[in-house]
Protein backbone atom coordinates (compact mmCIF):
# COMPACT_ATOMS: atom_id res chain seq x y z
CA UNK A 1 0.00 0.00 0.00
CA UNK A 2 1.49 3.72 -0.78
CA UNK A 3 1.66 4.59 2.79
CA UNK A 4 0.56 8.73 1.76
CA UNK A 5 -3.25 6.58 0.90
CA UNK A 6 -3.56 6.66 4.39
CA UNK A 7 -3.66 10.76 4.96
CA UNK A 8 -6.44 12.37 3.54
CA UNK A 9 -5.89 16.53 3.80
CA UNK A 10 -8.63 18.90 4.11
CA UNK A 11 -9.02 21.19 1.19
CA UNK A 12 -10.53 25.03 2.24
CA UNK A 13 -11.78 27.34 -0.62
CA UNK A 14 -10.09 30.36 -0.54
CA UNK A 15 -7.31 29.53 1.76
CA UNK A 16 -6.07 26.10 0.44
CA UNK A 17 -3.79 26.85 -2.56
CA UNK A 18 -5.06 24.61 -5.62
CA UNK A 19 -1.79 23.51 -6.85
CA UNK A 20 -0.90 22.39 -2.83
CA UNK A 21 -4.25 20.16 -2.94
CA UNK A 22 -3.20 18.89 -7.03
CA UNK A 23 0.61 18.02 -5.79
CA UNK A 24 -1.39 16.17 -2.69
CA UNK A 25 -3.37 14.61 -5.23
CA UNK A 26 -0.61 13.05 -7.15
CA UNK A 27 1.18 12.12 -4.22
CA UNK A 28 -1.60 9.53 -3.80
CA UNK A 29 -3.32 10.89 -0.70
CA UNK A 30 -6.31 8.37 -0.21
CA UNK A 31 -8.96 11.17 -0.53
CA UNK A 32 -9.88 14.82 0.24
CA UNK A 33 -12.12 16.71 3.18
CA UNK A 34 -13.90 19.72 1.66
CA UNK A 35 -14.67 23.00 3.21
CA UNK A 36 -16.77 26.12 1.72
CA UNK A 37 -17.36 26.54 -1.83
CA UNK A 38 -19.53 26.90 -4.10
CA UNK A 39 -21.45 24.40 -5.81
CA UNK A 40 -19.75 24.98 -9.08
CA UNK A 41 -16.75 25.34 -7.14
CA UNK A 42 -16.71 21.50 -5.25
CA UNK A 43 -18.33 20.15 -8.57
CA UNK A 44 -14.94 21.41 -10.30
CA UNK A 45 -12.58 20.61 -7.48
CA UNK A 46 -13.87 16.87 -7.01
CA UNK A 47 -13.14 16.27 -10.72
CA UNK A 48 -9.42 17.93 -10.79
CA UNK A 49 -8.14 15.80 -7.98
CA UNK A 50 -9.27 12.51 -8.82
CA UNK A 51 -8.08 13.46 -12.46
CA UNK A 52 -4.17 13.98 -10.35
CA UNK A 53 -4.60 11.75 -8.71
CA UNK A 54 -2.70 8.21 -9.81
CA UNK A 55 -5.49 5.82 -7.81
CA UNK A 56 -8.44 4.48 -9.18
CA UNK A 57 -10.50 6.00 -6.79
CA UNK A 58 -10.01 8.97 -3.95
CA UNK A 59 -12.92 9.58 -1.44
CA UNK A 60 -13.56 13.19 -1.25
CA UNK A 61 -15.55 13.95 1.96
CA UNK A 62 -17.35 17.20 3.91
CA UNK A 63 -19.00 17.84 6.67
CA UNK A 64 -22.20 18.20 5.70
CA UNK A 65 -24.20 17.37 8.79
CA UNK A 66 -27.20 20.15 8.16
CA UNK A 67 -27.24 19.77 4.16
CA UNK A 68 -24.89 21.06 2.29
CA UNK A 69 -25.96 24.38 3.37
CA UNK A 70 -23.93 24.59 6.13
CA UNK A 71 -20.90 25.47 3.88
CA UNK A 72 -22.27 26.33 0.57
CA UNK A 73 -23.66 29.80 0.10
CA UNK A 74 -25.51 28.91 -2.92
CA UNK A 75 -27.06 25.57 -1.11
CA UNK A 76 -30.00 24.99 1.01
CA UNK A 77 -29.21 24.78 5.06
CA UNK A 78 -31.63 21.96 6.22
CA UNK A 79 -33.16 21.35 9.43
CA UNK A 80 -30.95 20.49 12.46
CA UNK A 81 -30.90 17.07 14.15
CA UNK A 82 -32.44 19.04 17.15
CA UNK A 83 -34.98 19.92 14.95
CA UNK A 84 -35.40 16.57 13.91
CA UNK A 85 -35.12 15.25 17.45
CA UNK A 86 -38.07 17.87 18.60
CA UNK A 87 -39.74 16.63 15.90
CA UNK A 88 -38.95 12.89 16.57
CA UNK A 89 -40.12 11.73 13.12
CA UNK A 90 -37.85 9.17 11.77
CA UNK A 91 -39.41 9.61 8.24
CA UNK A 92 -37.94 13.37 8.47
CA UNK A 93 -34.70 12.21 9.17
CA UNK A 94 -34.65 9.66 6.10
CA UNK A 95 -35.56 12.58 3.55
CA UNK A 96 -32.44 14.84 5.37
CA UNK A 97 -30.15 11.91 4.91
CA UNK A 98 -31.37 11.15 1.44
CA UNK A 99 -31.93 15.09 0.13
CA UNK A 100 -28.14 15.56 1.70
CA UNK A 101 -26.60 12.18 0.10
CA UNK A 102 -28.19 13.22 -3.55
CA UNK A 103 -26.73 16.51 -3.04
CA UNK A 104 -23.42 15.41 -1.95
CA UNK A 105 -23.17 13.21 -4.75
CA UNK A 106 -23.85 15.56 -7.55
CA UNK A 107 -21.01 17.43 -7.01
CA UNK A 108 -18.56 14.55 -6.29
CA UNK A 109 -18.65 14.04 -2.99
CA UNK A 110 -18.56 10.56 -1.88
CA UNK A 111 -18.78 10.48 2.08
CA UNK A 112 -20.70 12.52 4.59
CA UNK A 113 -19.26 12.87 7.82
CA UNK A 114 -22.66 12.46 9.79
CA UNK A 115 -24.32 11.35 12.05
CA UNK A 116 -23.53 12.85 15.02
CA UNK A 117 -24.76 11.05 17.37
CA UNK A 118 -22.97 12.58 20.69
CA UNK A 119 -26.12 13.43 23.07
CA UNK A 120 -27.04 17.06 23.98
CA UNK A 121 -26.87 16.36 27.48
CA UNK A 122 -24.68 19.40 28.67
CA UNK A 123 -25.52 22.92 28.43
CA UNK A 124 -22.07 24.42 28.63
CA UNK A 125 -20.89 21.99 25.45
CA UNK A 126 -19.64 24.62 23.07
CA UNK A 127 -19.26 22.41 19.69
CA UNK A 128 -22.11 19.94 20.14
CA UNK A 129 -25.73 21.40 20.47
CA UNK A 130 -28.06 21.26 17.80
CA UNK A 131 -25.82 19.14 15.63
CA UNK A 132 -27.35 16.16 18.24
CA UNK A 133 -30.70 14.72 17.70
CA UNK A 134 -31.29 14.92 21.78
CA UNK A 135 -30.24 14.13 24.80
CA UNK A 136 -32.27 10.38 24.98
CA UNK A 137 -30.16 7.35 24.18
CA UNK A 138 -33.04 5.61 22.27
CA UNK A 139 -34.12 8.51 20.69
CA UNK A 140 -30.66 10.03 19.06
CA UNK A 141 -30.75 6.29 17.58
CA UNK A 142 -33.47 6.00 16.29
CA UNK A 143 -33.41 9.31 14.34
CA UNK A 144 -29.77 8.74 13.63
CA UNK A 145 -30.19 5.15 12.39
CA UNK A 146 -33.10 6.79 10.38
CA UNK A 147 -30.63 9.42 8.61
CA UNK A 148 -27.92 6.60 7.79
CA UNK A 149 -30.93 4.63 6.11
CA UNK A 150 -31.50 7.80 3.52
CA UNK A 151 -27.51 8.50 2.91
CA UNK A 152 -26.87 4.64 2.13
CA UNK A 153 -30.21 5.21 -0.25
CA UNK A 154 -28.50 8.12 -1.85
CA UNK A 155 -25.39 6.52 -2.43
CA UNK A 156 -23.09 8.47 0.29
CA UNK A 157 -20.70 6.80 2.75
CA UNK A 158 -21.99 7.54 6.54
CA UNK A 159 -19.84 8.26 9.58
CA UNK A 160 -20.66 7.93 13.50
CA UNK A 161 -19.00 10.46 15.15
CA UNK A 162 -17.66 11.47 17.70
CA UNK A 163 -16.82 7.75 19.47
CA UNK A 164 -17.10 7.36 22.04
CA UNK A 165 -19.27 10.10 22.81
CA UNK A 166 -18.54 14.04 22.70
CA UNK A 167 -21.85 15.33 24.34
CA UNK A 168 -20.73 15.34 28.31
CA UNK A 169 -18.35 17.97 28.15
CA UNK A 170 -17.76 22.00 27.86
CA UNK A 171 -14.37 21.92 25.56
CA UNK A 172 -14.22 22.16 22.20
CA UNK A 173 -11.60 19.93 21.13
CA UNK A 174 -10.99 22.27 18.27
CA UNK A 175 -9.37 23.87 21.10
CA UNK A 176 -8.12 21.68 23.95
CA UNK A 177 -8.68 18.27 25.04
CA UNK A 178 -12.18 17.82 26.29
CA UNK A 179 -12.22 15.35 29.60
CA UNK A 180 -15.32 13.24 29.56
CA UNK A 181 -15.58 12.21 33.49
CA UNK A 182 -18.66 9.91 33.52
CA UNK A 183 -18.30 6.71 35.03
CA UNK A 184 -18.03 3.19 32.67
CA UNK A 185 -21.53 2.08 33.24
CA UNK A 186 -22.84 5.40 32.74
CA UNK A 187 -21.23 5.66 29.44
CA UNK A 188 -22.46 1.96 28.57
CA UNK A 189 -25.99 3.29 29.25
CA UNK A 190 -25.50 6.34 27.53
CA UNK A 191 -23.16 7.55 25.08
CA UNK A 192 -22.12 4.27 23.53
CA UNK A 193 -25.59 3.01 23.41
CA UNK A 194 -26.24 4.97 19.56
CA UNK A 195 -22.54 3.72 18.62
CA UNK A 196 -23.34 0.11 19.94
CA UNK A 197 -26.69 -0.12 17.95
CA UNK A 198 -25.80 1.08 15.00
CA UNK A 199 -22.86 0.12 14.18
CA UNK A 200 -24.11 -2.62 11.65
CA UNK A 201 -25.45 0.37 9.43
CA UNK A 202 -21.56 2.17 10.28
CA UNK A 203 -19.60 2.69 7.26
CA UNK A 204 -17.32 4.21 9.39
CA UNK A 205 -16.54 5.78 13.02
CA UNK A 206 -14.78 8.83 14.21
CA UNK A 207 -12.61 9.17 17.22
CA UNK A 208 -13.15 12.11 18.69
CA UNK A 209 -10.50 13.50 20.39
CA UNK A 210 -11.34 12.91 24.33
CA UNK A 211 -9.97 11.73 27.17
CA UNK A 212 -12.24 9.38 28.96
CA UNK A 213 -10.50 7.98 31.96
CA UNK A 214 -12.95 5.64 32.43
CA UNK A 215 -11.81 3.81 29.55
CA UNK A 216 -7.92 4.92 29.09
CA UNK A 217 -6.48 7.10 31.80
CA UNK A 218 -3.84 8.28 29.76
CA UNK A 219 -4.37 8.68 25.73
CA UNK A 220 -7.25 10.44 24.10
CA UNK A 221 -9.55 7.95 22.53
CA UNK A 222 -8.27 9.07 18.57
CA UNK A 223 -5.27 7.09 19.84
CA UNK A 224 -6.02 5.25 22.15
CA UNK A 225 -5.69 0.98 21.56
CA UNK A 226 -7.91 0.05 24.60
CA UNK A 227 -10.43 2.52 23.13
CA UNK A 228 -10.28 1.74 19.60
CA UNK A 229 -9.11 -1.53 19.23
CA UNK A 230 -9.93 -2.46 22.73
CA UNK A 231 -13.60 -1.23 23.01
CA UNK A 232 -14.74 -0.76 19.83
CA UNK A 233 -13.43 -3.56 17.86
CA UNK A 234 -12.99 -6.35 20.17
CA UNK A 235 -16.09 -5.30 22.68
CA UNK A 236 -18.19 -4.03 20.29
CA UNK A 237 -17.26 -5.97 17.65
CA UNK A 238 -16.64 -3.19 15.12
CA UNK A 239 -15.35 -4.31 11.88
CA UNK A 240 -15.14 -1.88 9.21
CA UNK A 241 -12.84 1.78 8.92
CA UNK A 242 -12.10 3.83 11.48
CA UNK A 243 -10.77 7.71 10.96
CA UNK A 244 -9.64 9.64 13.29
CA UNK A 245 -11.13 13.03 13.90
CA UNK A 246 -9.70 16.33 12.21
CA UNK A 247 -5.35 16.50 13.16
CA UNK A 248 -5.64 19.88 12.72
CA UNK A 249 -7.54 20.39 15.77
CA UNK A 250 -5.62 21.75 18.57
CA UNK A 251 -6.67 18.65 21.47
CA UNK A 252 -3.59 16.04 20.39
CA UNK A 253 -0.50 18.34 20.60
CA UNK A 254 2.70 17.25 17.87
CA UNK A 255 0.01 15.84 15.08
CA UNK A 256 3.03 13.80 13.48
CA UNK A 257 3.31 11.84 16.96
CA UNK A 258 -0.83 11.59 17.10
CA UNK A 259 -1.07 10.42 13.72
CA UNK A 260 1.34 7.95 14.15
CA UNK A 261 -0.25 6.63 17.61
CA UNK A 262 -3.78 6.63 15.61
CA UNK A 263 -2.75 4.63 13.18
CA UNK A 264 -1.00 1.87 15.51
CA UNK A 265 -3.90 2.07 18.21
CA UNK A 266 -6.67 1.23 14.84
CA UNK A 267 -7.68 4.24 12.43
CA UNK A 268 -7.68 3.13 8.78
CA UNK A 269 -7.83 6.84 7.92
CA UNK A 270 -5.55 10.40 9.07
CA UNK A 271 -7.88 13.27 8.33
CA UNK A 272 -7.45 16.58 8.01
CA UNK A 273 -3.30 17.47 9.42
CA UNK A 274 -2.66 21.05 9.76
CA UNK A 275 0.31 20.18 7.58
CA UNK A 276 -0.07 17.33 5.31
CA UNK A 277 3.20 17.62 3.44
CA UNK A 278 4.92 16.88 6.78
CA UNK A 279 3.27 14.42 7.74
CA UNK A 280 3.80 12.71 4.69
CA UNK A 281 7.40 13.19 4.73
CA UNK A 282 7.02 11.83 8.50
CA UNK A 283 5.32 8.83 7.88
CA UNK A 284 7.22 7.65 4.84
CA UNK A 285 10.27 7.47 7.17
CA UNK A 286 8.16 5.15 10.08
CA UNK A 287 8.36 1.40 10.08
CA UNK A 288 4.40 0.34 9.97
CA UNK A 289 3.31 -3.05 9.94
CA UNK A 290 2.37 -4.23 6.87
CA UNK A 291 -0.61 -5.93 8.38
CA UNK A 292 -2.24 -2.67 9.93
CA UNK A 293 -1.05 -1.21 6.33
CA UNK A 294 -3.36 -4.23 4.67
CA UNK A 295 -6.18 -3.53 6.63
CA UNK A 296 -5.72 0.16 6.18
CA UNK A 297 -6.74 -0.91 2.28
CA UNK A 298 -8.92 -3.14 2.93
CA UNK A 299 -10.63 -0.38 4.61
CA UNK A 300 -10.48 2.19 1.89
CA UNK A 301 -11.12 -0.33 -0.66
CA UNK A 302 -14.69 -1.01 0.96
CA UNK A 303 -15.44 2.52 1.10
CA UNK A 304 -14.83 2.77 -2.14
CA UNK A 305 -16.75 -0.04 -3.66
CA UNK A 306 -19.73 1.78 -1.98
CA UNK A 307 -19.25 4.85 -3.12
CA UNK A 308 -20.11 3.17 -6.49
CA UNK A 309 -22.68 1.34 -5.97
CA UNK A 310 -25.24 4.04 -6.37
CA UNK A 311 -24.73 6.86 -9.38
CA UNK A 312 -25.33 10.21 -8.78
CA UNK A 313 -27.94 12.73 -9.64
CA UNK A 314 -27.52 15.26 -11.83
CA UNK A 315 -26.98 19.06 -9.86
CA UNK A 316 -30.85 19.56 -11.53
CA UNK A 317 -32.56 16.73 -9.72
CA UNK A 318 -30.05 16.96 -6.31
CA UNK A 319 -30.90 20.25 -6.17
CA UNK A 320 -34.73 20.69 -6.87
CA UNK A 321 -37.40 22.58 -5.14
CA UNK A 322 -38.77 20.53 -2.00
CA UNK A 323 -40.96 21.60 1.10
CA UNK A 324 -39.00 18.98 2.99
CA UNK A 325 -37.67 21.97 5.47
CA UNK A 326 -41.45 23.63 5.41
CA UNK A 327 -42.97 20.07 6.89
CA UNK A 328 -39.97 19.58 8.91
CA UNK A 329 -40.83 23.35 10.64
CA UNK A 330 -44.34 22.49 11.36
CA UNK A 331 -43.47 19.07 13.63
CA UNK A 332 -40.29 20.88 14.91
CA UNK A 333 -41.19 24.47 16.69
CA UNK A 334 -41.47 24.02 19.83
CA UNK A 335 -43.23 26.47 22.54
CA UNK A 336 -42.24 26.59 25.98
CA UNK A 337 -45.41 28.77 27.54
CA UNK A 338 -47.41 30.84 25.59
CA UNK A 339 -47.03 33.44 22.40
CA UNK A 340 -49.15 36.42 21.73
CA UNK A 341 -50.84 36.79 18.61
CA UNK A 342 -50.07 39.94 16.09
CA UNK A 343 -52.81 41.32 14.66
CA UNK A 344 -52.43 43.36 11.31
CA UNK A 345 -51.39 47.19 11.76
CA UNK A 346 -49.88 46.26 15.30
CA UNK A 347 -45.75 47.07 15.93
CA UNK A 348 -43.49 44.22 16.93
CA UNK A 349 -40.91 45.55 18.69
CA UNK A 350 -37.92 42.81 18.00
CA UNK A 351 -34.03 42.58 20.11
CA UNK A 352 -31.50 40.69 18.46
CA UNK A 353 -28.59 38.54 20.49
CA UNK A 354 -25.84 36.50 19.75
CA UNK A 355 -25.65 37.14 16.45
CA UNK A 356 -22.45 36.67 15.39
CA UNK A 357 -22.27 35.12 12.35
CA UNK A 358 -24.99 38.04 11.33
CA UNK A 359 -27.24 35.60 9.87
CA UNK A 360 -30.14 37.32 7.96
CA UNK A 361 -33.14 38.05 10.09
CA UNK A 362 -34.94 38.60 6.75
CA UNK A 363 -37.35 35.32 6.81
CA UNK A 364 -38.78 36.41 10.42
CA UNK A 365 -38.94 39.87 9.25
CA UNK A 366 -40.81 39.83 5.85
CA UNK A 367 -43.22 37.29 7.26
CA UNK A 368 -44.35 39.72 9.49
CA UNK A 369 -44.22 42.53 7.35
CA UNK A 370 -46.13 40.50 4.46
CA UNK A 371 -49.40 40.49 6.79
CA UNK A 372 -49.01 43.98 7.72
CA UNK A 373 -46.74 44.23 10.67
CA UNK A 374 -44.34 46.73 11.59
CA UNK A 375 -41.28 45.18 13.10
CA UNK A 376 -39.34 47.98 14.60
CA UNK A 377 -35.76 47.47 16.43
CA UNK A 378 -36.17 47.72 20.29
CA UNK A 379 -34.79 51.06 20.99
CA UNK A 380 -35.17 51.15 25.41
CA UNK A 381 -38.50 52.71 26.18
CA UNK A 382 -41.40 50.91 26.54
CA UNK A 383 -42.83 48.08 23.91
CA UNK A 384 -46.16 46.63 24.35
CA UNK A 385 -45.21 43.35 22.53
CA UNK A 386 -41.08 42.52 22.00
CA UNK A 387 -39.58 39.87 20.64
CA UNK A 388 -36.00 38.54 21.32
CA UNK A 389 -34.19 36.36 18.73
CA UNK A 390 -31.02 34.73 19.94
CA UNK A 391 -29.30 33.51 17.20
CA UNK A 392 -26.16 32.23 18.89
CA UNK A 393 -25.11 28.66 17.66
CA UNK A 394 -21.87 26.36 17.53
CA UNK A 395 -19.38 27.64 16.46
CA UNK A 396 -15.71 25.68 15.90
CA UNK A 397 -12.73 26.94 17.65
CA UNK A 398 -14.87 29.59 19.52
CA UNK A 399 -14.76 27.61 22.25
CA UNK A 400 -18.35 29.15 24.28
CA UNK A 401 -21.84 28.90 23.09
CA UNK A 402 -23.62 30.74 25.99
CA UNK A 403 -24.60 34.97 26.01
CA UNK A 404 -22.28 37.11 27.49
CA UNK A 405 -23.16 39.07 30.75
CA UNK A 406 -23.56 42.02 28.93
CA UNK A 407 -26.13 40.61 26.23
CA UNK A 408 -27.57 38.65 29.43
CA UNK A 409 -28.20 42.10 31.50
CA UNK A 410 -29.52 43.81 27.79
CA UNK A 411 -32.19 40.99 27.72
CA UNK A 412 -33.30 41.45 31.06
CA UNK A 413 -34.10 44.91 30.83
CA UNK A 414 -35.66 44.48 27.53
CA UNK A 415 -37.93 42.40 29.06
CA UNK A 416 -38.89 44.70 31.85
CA UNK A 417 -39.54 47.49 29.58
CA UNK A 418 -42.41 45.06 27.69
CA UNK A 419 -46.01 43.94 28.86
CA UNK A 420 -46.08 41.02 26.39
CA UNK A 421 -42.89 39.38 25.41
CA UNK A 422 -41.32 35.85 23.62
CA UNK A 423 -38.02 34.69 23.75
CA UNK A 424 -37.15 33.00 20.15
CA UNK A 425 -34.35 30.96 19.68
CA UNK A 426 -32.97 30.27 16.30
CA UNK A 427 -29.85 28.27 17.46
CA UNK A 428 -28.67 27.18 20.60
CA UNK A 429 -31.73 26.03 22.94
CA UNK A 430 -30.00 26.33 26.04
CA UNK A 431 -29.38 30.39 26.47
CA UNK A 432 -33.24 31.13 27.13
CA UNK A 433 -33.09 28.93 30.21
CA UNK A 434 -31.57 32.33 31.79
CA UNK A 435 -35.07 34.45 31.14
CA UNK A 436 -38.26 34.84 32.15
CA UNK A 437 -40.72 35.42 29.67
CA UNK A 438 -44.07 34.56 28.77
CA UNK A 439 -43.39 32.47 25.94
CA UNK A 440 -40.07 30.37 24.74
CA UNK A 441 -39.85 29.28 21.05
CA UNK A 442 -37.76 26.87 20.14
CA UNK A 443 -36.89 26.64 16.11
CA UNK A 444 -33.46 24.81 16.50
CA UNK A 445 -32.38 26.55 13.19
CA UNK A 446 -31.84 30.02 11.81
CA UNK A 447 -33.08 29.10 8.24
CA UNK A 448 -35.00 31.14 6.64
CA UNK A 449 -37.83 28.65 6.25
CA UNK A 450 -37.75 27.93 10.01
CA UNK A 451 -37.54 32.10 10.47
CA UNK A 452 -40.93 32.16 8.38
CA UNK A 453 -42.43 29.49 10.51
CA UNK A 454 -41.54 31.65 13.39
CA UNK A 455 -43.51 34.42 12.45
CA UNK A 456 -46.58 32.32 11.36
CA UNK A 457 -46.41 31.64 15.26
CA UNK A 458 -46.96 34.63 16.62
CA UNK A 459 -49.54 35.80 13.56
CA UNK A 460 -51.58 32.93 14.66
CA UNK A 461 -51.64 30.57 11.87
CA UNK A 462 -50.89 27.45 13.57
CA UNK A 463 -49.52 26.07 16.89
CA UNK A 464 -46.25 24.38 17.09
CA UNK A 465 -46.19 20.61 17.80
CA UNK A 466 -42.51 19.62 18.50
CA UNK A 467 -41.36 18.66 22.16
CA UNK A 468 -38.24 19.85 24.11
CA UNK A 469 -35.13 16.94 22.85
CA UNK A 470 -33.06 18.01 25.67
CA UNK A 471 -34.01 18.80 29.58
CA UNK A 472 -33.35 22.85 30.31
Amino acid sequence: MNINRLVHPGFWFGKTPLQEALQLARMGVGGFCLYGGTRPEVAALTQALRAASPHKRILISADYEDGLGRWLPDAELLPSNLALGAADDPQLAFEKGLLTARQAKSLGVDWVFAPVVDLADNAANPIVNTRSFGADPERVTRLAGAFMDGLSQGGAINCLKHFPGHGNTSTDSHLALPVVLATRAHLQTHELVPFQRLLPKADCVMAGHLLVPALDEQFPASVSPAILGGLLQRDMGFNGCICTDALSMKALGDEKKAALAAFLAGAHILLVPDKPFELLDFLQHQTLPPTLLARAEQMQNRLCARADEVPPSTQAAAFGPTDFSKRTARKALTLVGSAFTLQPGEPLYYLSIGNDEQLSAGGFLQTLRAFGITPLPFNGGPADKLAVLCWRRYQAFKGKIGLDEPEVSLVKTALSHSRQNILISFANPWAAAQFDCGGKLFTFSPSPVFQEAAAQVLLGQWTPQGHLPILL
